[in-house]
């Protein structure tokens, strides 16, 4: 019989309850029982909602991030969280990951944050220093296996060796010399799990699908050998890539059983049954965990059948990585287009998927064949959908030229008729976009939707929003401003409505952070630009100011990584449809009057493969997209954009070769280590290396960004800095943004003073 298991389950509840509950209890609106009663409400209804599994995930629940949960559970915090001393240690966690204390008022600069791997779930970054000491605290994990009957559960951790590898050293120590301290930390984890019942515990080691050095094998190698004493059978789980060249080394592994990702590489199949010895498990991800479209149910038992009679009960299926990164349940949507939604699978309906493939492997495909049959109809009404495939953007494509995605001069060139047109002083100040959606702005937002409100009306009392915040940013004194952005539910939500081929949702919320929730759309078919998008919203705000206002846009990468994207064509197809219809907007904002158009590509590094050997594949089609959207305006037009919380520094060429004019970029909240690289690159433009975070609610220092920006100055000459902070000030509220931005404000005037102190004509 095959066995039916879970990676893991979306952990915000199916009406982000979760979201409600942790922005209470930060605004001392419930207390911490509460929060946990919320907490024990989802895990018991994600619990029931896997129902029908071999093995269910326990442990995969977290209030905010499941690597800061690891922090804890080893009881590794940064030296710097260890004060106040009279906390609870709810609220240190959350001290760690917001920079503030829930209770106390604290503030600290928080945990760096970081995508994991390649999706748009942001993680808390691990610190290391030589003196990093570990004990464990299994009481949370226990709690939650605690809640079940004990059967059929499966707990689920972050491996040791990819706990390391996903931290920072910030003493340069080697993050291996603390491995052997860390697994004296995981061996009384697994006694704590042994007496507790458990049979099973799956550990996630996903860095196996990286690129690993000697040193890295080894640390696994003997990492597993050392597990061996123990007699729970280990889930080793790798997921999001293929094994390549780590897959013997990960089959040799002493452990129970191994799980891989078979949506990425099916590949592998023939060499993992030849490997993998005759006593552990072989568990597939048979389902793609990270994309909304329905599995060819029939196409699967097509390869599943003869590796089924090989491996008989060695083999489990599962989706292909935790759902954490899909929308709870496709029967919230009833708002969506009938024939859509007949193409889409949520994470219910993945497991739902599993369960017809299992029963379909163990009695035969009869038992399921109506089943099979409405998958059949739902697979082959997609394909043949008249929606999907648009002959005009066909063709926009085949006329794509090189010279499309060329300025028609340099940045040196383009830099001086700039100034001349702009009249900005040196470290001009700005923002990033997009400012406070308050709760004024969401309730005009579902006052449209529900007819209260014509859309006259909405549009009349957006336009009183755009004035109170190009007010607010001249009162400041900035530099360039911006709009705020009060028609966007979401910077790539609000492109979506109004781009052909796309569809958009009511509740298919994902976590990005903490209780950081967005909604992905779904780009189903070709791309096409009806109508102007922007542009009515930024020549108002224009109409307003003598300063210069950004039109502001995100790129076609951006749209194309946090979107769920159709699976029929390449990436990179995709990409240069968005590009195209993005390029139309682009150059409307210019006819517009727009001197200044930012398009972010926040997304960009995140979309890189997980190995090196496929990066340049990615970064060509991605430079060309991004270039194809902005290149095809004059001179005068001064082009820029904006990246955030990745690492950037391996891609610093390419990021070069977007010849933007300015970029922005995160930066606080990695303690400036992005200027490390400006150390050995001469970057050619101009670039705002972000000198607060967002993210924190703490209000910045003024010292603090006067000594960031000084840390720039260092590496990057000061007439080519900008002044700004690391992201949009969408989830902040305007009584910490307005103090947040003078602060800003000061410290730029402060170091135009202290830099440009011998060039009084440029102050």
């Amino acid at each position: 019989m095959v066995t039916t298991h879970n990676l893991g389950f979306p952990r915000i509840g199916d009406r982000r309850q979760l979201k409600t509950a942790l922005e209470a209890y930060w605004q001392n609106q419930i207390e911490a029982g509460q929060l946990q009663e919320t907490a024990r409400l989802i895990r018991a209804h994600n619990l029931q909602l896997q129902a029908g599994l071999d093995w269910v995930p326990v442990g995969d629940f977290s209030l905010y991030d499941h690597v800061l949960d690891t922090s804890r559970m080893f009881g590794h915090y940064p030296a710097r969280f260890e004060s106040p001393k009279d906390i609870s240690d709810l609220d240190r966690y959350f001290l760690i990951a917001r920079g503030r204390g829930s209770r106390d008022g604290a503030t600290e600069a928080p945990a760096e944050m970081t995508k994991w791997f390649d999706t748009n779930y942001h993680y808390l970054v691990p610190e290391w220093t030589r003196e990093s000491s570990f004990r464990c605290d299994p009481a949370p994990l226990l709690e939650q296996i605690g809640e079940t009957d004990g059967s059929g559960i499966k707990p689920v951790i972050l491996g040791p060796v990819s706990f390391l590898k996903l931290g920072k050293s910030v003493d340069g120590c080697n993050p291996l010399v603390l491995l052997d301290r860390l697994l004296n930390a995981y061996d009384s984890l697994f006694a704590s799990l042994i007496e507790a019942g458990i049979e099973w515990l799956q550990i996630d080691e996903p860095i196996l699908v990286t690129d690993l050095t000697q040193e890295w094998r080894h640390a696994l190698h003997m990492s597993y050998h050392r597990f061996q004493r123990h007699p729970l059978k280990l889930l080793l789980t790798t997921y999001f890539a293929p094994l390549g060249d780590n897959l013997r080394f990960a089959c040799e592994l002493p452990v129970a059983g191994l799980h891989v990702d078979l949506s990425r590489g099916r590949d592998e199949l023939a060499s993992l049954i030849d490997w993998l010895p005759a006593h552990k498990i072989l568990s597939l991800g048979v389902l793609d965990g990270r994309n909304v479209w329905k599995s060819d149910l029939n196409a699967l038992l097509d390869w599943l059948e003869p590796v089924h009679e090989r491996l008989a009960e060695r083999i489990w299926i599962a989706p292909s990585c935790s759902l954490l990164h899909l929308p709870v349940d496709l029967r919230r949507e009833t708002a969506l287009d009938p024939e859509l939604s007949n193409w889409l699978s949520f994470a219910v309906q993945k497991l739902g998927e599993l369960q017809i493939l299992a029963k379909a492997l163990n009695q035969g495909r009869p038992a399921v064949a109506e089943a099979l049959n409405e998958n059949a109809r739902a697979i082959r009404s997609r394909r043949e959908s008249t929606r999907i495939h648009n002959a005009r953007v066909q063709q926009r494509l085949e006329r794509i030229t090189p010279d499309m995605g060329q300025r028609s001069a340099s940045y040196a060139v383009r830099r001086l008729q700039q100034q001349q047109t702009l009249h900005l002083p040196p470290l001009p100040t700005t923002t990033i976009g997009s400012f406070p959606q308050t709760g004024d702005i969401r309730r005009l937002r579902r006052g449209l939707r529900e007819g209260s409100l014509t859309p006259g009306e909405y549009r009349e009392r957006l336009r009183q929003e755009i004035a109170d915040t190009i007010r607010q940013q001249e009162a400041i004194g900035l530099d360039v401003l911006v709009h705020g952005e009060p028609e966007r539910n979401d910077m790539v939500e609000y492109f979506a409505e109004h781009l052909q081929g796309y569809a958009v949702t009511r509740h298919a919320w994902v976590q990005s952070y903490g209780s950081r929730c967005v909604k992905p759309p779904i780009l189903f078919g070709d791309v096409e630009r009806p109508t102007r998008i922007t542009v009515e919203w930024t020549r108002y705000a224009q109409s307003l100011t003598e300063r210069p206002v950004k039109g502001m846009l995100s790129g076609p990468v951006t749209l194309l990584n946090w979107s769920f994207v159709r699976d029929d064509q390449p990436l990179a197809s995709t990409a240069m449809q968005l590009a195209l219809a993005l390029r139309d907007e682009v150059l409307d904002l210019e006819a517009a009057g727009a001197r200044i158009i930012q398009i972010d590509e926040a997304a960009l590094r995140e979309g890189l493969p997980l190995r090196r050997a496929n990066w340049q594949e990615y970064l060509e089609w991605a430079l060309k997209a991004f270039r194809l959207t902005a290149n095809g305006v004059a001179e005068q037009t001064q082009i820029h954009t904006h990246m955030c919380y990745s690492r950037f520094n391996d891609i610093i060429e390419t990021i070069s070769a977007m010849d933007a004019d300015v970029i922005t970029l995160e930066n606080a909240r990695s303690a400036d280590s992005l200027l490390d690289v400006f150390d050995s690159f001469d970057y050619p433009s101009e670039i705002g290396p972000g000198v607060y975070d967002i993210h924190s609610t703490n209000i910045p220092d003024i010292n603090q960004m006067c000594e960031r920006i000084r840390a720039a100055a260092r590496r990057i000459p000061a007439e080519r800095l900008w002044i700004n902070p690391d992201c949009g000030l969408k989830t902040r509220q305007w009584q910490e943004v307005i103090p947040a931005l003078q602060n800003m404000q000061q410290a730029a005037q402060l170091m135009r003073k202290e830099l440009f102190a011998q060039r009084p004509d440029q102050d």
